[in-house]
């Protein structure tokens, strides 16, 4: 029986880029949300289901916890687009 899932230097590379980037990845990924969010309009249902994504995008925000809190709270799409920006300039 094997201890644990050996990776080729290939896969292990691959792996250690995901993460080395995982910052720039959840910003594009909160880029991406800002957008739909802008172009839901006034659909509810979608406004809750990109809320939600947003929400888990920025769990892996390191060391914003208090604002990230405020604009989850409030649901505001400004704040969140400003906050994307302040976080991409980084």
């Amino acid at each position: 029986m094997s201890t644990g899932r050996e990776f080729s230097s290939y896969q292990r590379k691959v792996i250690n880029r995901y993460y080395d980037n995982l910052d720039t990845i959840v910003v594009t990924r909160l880029g991406e949300i800002v957008t739909d969010m802008a172009l839901a309009g006034g659909d509810e249902k979608k406004l809750a289901r990109l809320w939600k994504r947003a929400e888990q995008a920025l769990e892996r925000v390191k060391g914003q916890s208090n604002e990230v809190s405020q604009i989850i709270d409030q649901r505001d799409v400004e704040a969140l687009a400003r906050f994307v920006t302040k976080v991409s300039k980084r």
